[in-house]
This record gives C-alpha cells, sequence and structure tokens, in this order.
C-alpha cells in the first residue's frame, strides 16, 4: 500500500537545529500498528507505515503482515526499506517503535537493520512545545503545531482488537481504518519537520514563531553549548514576549523564565556583569523565582564585586522571599539551606572587614552551594526540588 503527497522539506535547515540532524542523509519516517503497547516478546508489529521524500514530493508505503509465519519475511521487506545512511524518524520510536523492531527481529534470527541516527520528535516536542499543549500525544501535537484535526480516526486502543479480528474472519476490510490511522500518522511526522524546518531553523523566521518555542528552542541550544544561537533566541523571545498578540499574565511568567535562562548563558560565557543585571531585574519585580534572584545577585556581589553588604542585603532579601514560601506551604529548603551558609560567612567576613583584619576567603564545597540551573528548576516546579552541583 502507497500514497504520495505535495510536501516540500527544506532538509539543510534542519542541520541547523541543535539535534544533530545530517543535512545529506535520507529521511525515513517510521511508525508501527501493534497487538498491544508492551515490547516484550508477546507484542507483534502487525503493519509498519514508512516515509521519504523523494524531491518535493513525500510518498509512503504501508508493510502488512498476514500472519505470524511471514514474520521473516515481513521483517526483510522492511529492512530493505532502511538504507544505511538512512535517519530515522519517530515518535516515541526510541522508547518503543524500534525496541520492539529489534527483539522480532532478534527472535527471527535475523539482523536488525543498521542506520545512521534516529531522530526521535516525542522529546522534542515536549522541550520545545509542552508550555502551550495539553499533553504530548500525537494527536494533540499535530492539531496545536500543523492544524491538522483528524475526523474519523480509529482511536489507537481499537487497533490490536481489529488485527485480531481480521485473524479470526480473514476479512481485510477491518483493517481499513488501522491503514488510514497509520498513514496520517507517518504524515504527520513529515509535516511536524517541515514545520520544525520553516519556524525554528533561521533566526529570520523566530519572531513570527510563538516566544515560548523560541525560548526552549534557546535551551536546546545552551545544552548543545551553542551559546551565541542560544542568547540569540533568548533576546528574540523577550521581544516577541513584549508584543500584544503574546501580552496578559502567562507571558509575564514567560518573560521571567527567559529573562533568568539568559543570565545563566551570560555567566557561562563570562558576562558576568550582564548576568547579574538581568538576576536583579527580575529580583526586583517580584515574581516567582525572585528567591533565586536575589540569591545570584547575592552570589555575585560577594565573589566578583567585592561588595559584602550588598552581598548580605540581597541574601537577607532571599531569606524573607523563601520565608514567605515556607509560610505558605511552599517552603525551598535548598535556598533555605544555602542561605544559612551564606549569611553566617558574609556576617563573619564584615566582622572581620569592621576591626580592620583581613577577610577571609572560605571555599565551600561544591554541594554546598545551590547552581543558578538547580535553583531556577527547583522555583519553578514547586514543590518539586532538584540538586545540581554549580
Amino acid at each position: 500500500m502507497s500514497a504520495s503527497t505535495r510536501l516540500p522539506l527544506a532538509q539543510a535547515r534542519l542541520a541547523l537545529l541543535p539535534y544533530m540532524i545530517d543535512a545529506d542523509r535520507p529521511l525515513i519516517c517510521l511508525d508501527t500498528e501493534t497487538t498491544g503497547l508492551g515490547t516484550a516478546a508477546g507484542t507483534l508489529p502487525f503493519l509498519v507505515g514508512i516515509g521519504r521524500w523523494d524531491g518535493e514530493t513525500f510518498r509512503t508505503r504501508q508493510l502488512f503482515l498476514p500472519e505470524q509465519p511471514d514474520e521473516p519475511a515481513f521483517l526483510a521487506a522492511l529492512a530493505a526499506e532502511i538504507p544505511p545512511d538512512a535517519w530515522l524518524v519517530t515518535y516515541n520510536g526510541r522508547s518503543f517503535d524500534w525496541p520492539l523492531l529489534v527483539a522480532r527481529y532478534r527472535l527471527q534470527r535475523q539482523a536488525a537493520p543498521v542506520h545512521a541516527g534516529h531522530l526521535d520528535l516525542l522529546p522534542l516536542a515536549r522541550q520545545l512545545r509542552r508550555h502551550r499543549l495539553p499533553d504530548a500525544r500525537l494527536a494533540s501535537v499535530e492539531r496545536g503545531i500543523v492544524g491538522v484535526v483528524r475526523h474519523g480516526d480509529l482511536p489507537g486502543a481499537l487497533i490490536p482488537e481489529r488485527y485480531f479480528q481480521y485473524l479470526r474472519t480473514g476479512r481485510s476490510s477491518v483493517l481499513r481504518e488501522v491503514a488510514d490511522h497509520n498513514r496520517q500518522d507517518v504524515l504527520s511526522l513529515a509535516r511536524l519537520l517541515v514545520e520544525l524546518a520553516s519556524s525554528l531553523s533561521l533566526p529570520t523566521s523566530w519572531m513570527s514563531a510563538h516566544p515560548g518555542d523560541v525560548g526552549a528552542l534557546g535551551r536546546a541550544y545552551a545544552r548543545r553549548r551553542r551559546y551565541d544561537e542560544a542568547l540569540g533566541c533568548y533576546e528574540t523571545a523577550l521581544v516577541a514576549a513584549a508584543e500584544p498578540r503574546w501580552s496578559g499574565r502567562a507571558d509575564h511568567v514567560l518573560g521571567e523564565r527567559l529573562i533568568a535562562d539568559r543570565a545563566r548563558v551570560l555567566a557561562r560565557v563570562g558576562r558576568r556583569e550582564e548576568a547579574a543585571t538581568s538576576w536583579l531585574e527580575i529580583a526586583e519585580t517580584g515574581g516567582r523565582l525572585a528567591a533565586v534572584a536575589w540569591l545570584q545577585v547575592a552570589k555575585y556581589r560577594e565573589h566578583r564585586a567585592g561588595d559584602l553588604r550588598g552581598a548580605l542585603q540581597a541574601a537577607e532579601r532571599a531569606g524573607t522571599i523563601a520565608g514567605q514560601a515556607r509560610r505558605m506551604g511552599w517552603p525551598l529548603p535548598l535556598i533555605e539551606r544555602d542561605l544559612v551558609r551564606r549569611n553566617g560567612r558574609l556576617r563573619r567576613r564584615l566582622v572581620l572587614a569592621d576591626r580592620g583584619g583581613r577577610p577571609v576567603v572560605r571555599h565551600v564545597a561544591a554541594r554546598a552551594e545551590i547552581s543558578a540551573p538547580s535553583a531556577v528548576r527547583a522555583a519553578w516546579s514547586l514543590p518539586r526540588l532538584i540538586v545540581e552541583a554549580p
């Protein structure tokens, strides 16, 4: 079973994104329909949809397993569809589709197809889009991102029963909706790639994209240590978030998060004074990251500016906010623990300075202070807190 759709893809643009996609590799979109949701030997993939680009045309093909004794030929046909230099494109395929197929190849004593890479779009959807989607199901992502609404689509939970019904009756008509569902899944993978290339691959396209998407892309660049691109994303997203079409309380929260992300990257590239200015901006605004921001200001004033009194004032402001959060039932134990040590050290150094002695600089163990990334995550996802060495 095969079909084709005109769907141009600027694949060279995908290589600009922080996801290790080669511009000159063939892309194979792959989706399976199975008899269950496990990856053990009892789960059988009976339909595999494959899609690839031929110029500006996206062509899909479906491989069907009529009966289990035909599985060796079914798997051999699938292997012939995947060239060794290709990248697989799936949705949750790293965790489900591909491990299941590899298990079936092993059971049939066949070698699983070699491929150059695997791009799973589920983690990308979570990283880039979850701030504006109800969940990360493929149907939700395709509806919210590319505007595709499925009408009369067969729910995935009913697909195994349709295959078992086919095995009992031999009527292939009961699988028509299964095939349509699978073909739509493969086509949605292609559409999401096209949208990713067109909306987020170039700085010129960032301004028209949702600022939350661009900010999330900046965090992806930062994880790859591509700090120039990350800063470009944050700057663009901050400007876009201030536009009337993105106005509102939610975007005020988004702006605070973007400033914090920008400050972290500025510190990593050595622009610490600018980072401190950004943290001070957040601190004086009094948002949900205010305690974290005052803590970062205290660090800068103590270790970089040599302003012990200013550092103590900032630390005390952070302590006040942390105390308020605790009274409201949302404690910040990591920040509180850091401030106990920091305030005591700062007061001792100030006493020595007032007496005319030389302040003693104590090197605190890595675990004694909370890093900016950990503090941001702690305040952002209350009450769940994550410890990370500075």
